[in-house]
């Protein structure tokens, strides 16, 4: 889960909601069980180049009714038991190495699944750890978008009392009132974000009834040290690309087994046990059977699946070929869009800070003037307006920067940024 790396966000909320999910979420456990299960197929795959032994026993009874003829000889009809024990064993001989070859091709396909687990990992806290600064954007704009509805409030009963008295036009109430209800709508569009996303967090916890303990806003801290610039080695620690490269030689494997499927096998057998017509004779040294021997076969004709399945594998290694080299361009495309992503967001914020530091003077000095009566009430509540406004843009490209780092971790394949930059 590389939690070292999420503790760098330095929230005790985010880091044990995480956690959570890593005992809890559905979606990796059944990853883990995909691993487990593609465990047990290599095993499999063991077993089989191994020689075989098994006990068959049989008892039966011979009915013949009608004379039988064996040259001169006439045997009439009879009935009797047979009892037969043999254990049976046999063994291919792997002399083109068949068998280690679908091994190896097992191999490689567990390391794709183990890859795919490590995606899924990557994929849902990433996920998870977005809509957590998504939800604290959220809670931050309810309480904001609450303060905006109040002092529109105000404006518009002090438009109204202007009004009364003939200081201002029905048009300018009118303006104000449809400024108030604007407000209240986009308040309800806030809670519905809110709402959708504890929902959707609840579900990667499995916990339909969970509460979701988050951090306040003014106590978030953003990432900073990030390195603007990496090698593009970095995209081998992309599970899509291990993937791409395991395929590569698990088909490759594949390719090398279609091709020994036109050499001759040769398969050892043999057979020990006893063979008996009576019980009480089983035991004896008479009833003692022995064979073995080897087996070579060929297929002479398989009406061209064997050139079929060759030619099969061959496109498919050329398709993996293919889809490994997308692999690289998919990901260099994918940091380089974090990169430039992550730098436009810091530079975002930057300007988005200094801008609410100018309208905080601003509404300071319109509340200087109003002290000294060189502007109104409803001067001062214009520019706190203006103030709350810029206020929420803050907020936007602060959890904007914090979402830009997390799918820079992302895109280079959940490895912890500073340590990629030590390694350059």
């Amino acid at each position: 889960m590389n939690l070292e790396w999420w503790e760098k966000y330095n929230d005790e909320n985010l880091t044990s909601n995480l956690l959570k999910l890593y005992e809890n979420n559905y979606d990796l456990k059944n990853a883990a069980l995909k691993v487990k299960e593609n465990e047990q197929a290599v095993k499999i795959q063991f077993a089989n180049e191994l020689p075989q032994i098994g006990l068959s026993g049989q008892l039966y009874r011979d009915l013949r009714s009608s004379m039988q003829q064996f040259g001169s000889m006439q045997i009439p009809s009879y009935a009797q038991y047979n009892y037969y024990l043999p254990i049976t064993a046999s063994y291919e001989v792997d002399i083109w190495g068949t068998n280690r070859l679908r091994i190896k091709s097992m191999k490689q396909q567990l390391e794709i699944v183990k890859q795919a687990e490590r995606a899924t990992y990557i994929a849902l806290t990433s996920d998870f750890a977005s809509d957590y600064f998504n939800l604290i954007r959220a809670d931050e704009f309810l309480a904001i978008q609450n303060e905006l509805i109040k002092t529109q409030k105000e404006i518009v009963s002090k438009v109204k009392d202007k009004y009364d008295i003939g200081l201002c036009s029905i048009n300018d109430l009118l303006a104000e009132q449809r400024i108030l209800t604007t407000l209240k709508e986009e308040y309800n569009r806030h809670t519905k974000t809110r709402d959708i996303l504890i929902n959707t967090m609840r579900v990667y916890l499995s916990d339909s009834s969970a509460n979701i303990a988050r951090n306040n806003y003014n106590n978030i801290t953003l990432i900073n040290g990030i390195p603007s610039e990496y090698s593009t080695e970095i995209i081998e620690n992309r599970p899509d690309f291990l993937q791409e490269e395991a395929n590569i030689k698990r088909i490759g494997f594949d390719v090398r087994v279609a091709k020994r499927e036109f050499l001759p096998k040769f398969i050892i057998f043999g057979q020990i046990g006893l063979n008996a017509y009576h019980l009480d004779t089983l035991f004896n040294s008479v009833s003692q059977m022995f064979s073995a021997g080897v087996l070579p076969s060929i297929d002479l004709f398989t009406g061209g699946r064997k050139i079929a399945l060759l030619k099969l594998k061959k496109f498919q290694y050329e398709e993996a070929l293919n889809n490994y080299q997308k692999a690289i361009l998919t990901g260099i495309k994918d940091i380089n869009s974090g990169l430039v992503e992550y730098k436009e967001m810091q530079d975002n914020y930057k300007q988005s800070l200094s801008r609410l530091n100018m309208q905080k003077q601003t509404y300071s000095l319109v509340k200087d003037k109003k002290d000294i009566g060189s502007a109104s009430d409803l001067d001062v509540l214009y520019a706190k307006e203006a103030y709350l406004m810029v206020k929420k843009d803050e907020v936007s490209n602060k959890i904007n920067s914090l979402l830009s780092t997390i799918g820079l971790y992302k895109a280079v394949g959940g490895v912890d940024l500073y340590k990629l930059n030590e390694n350059i």
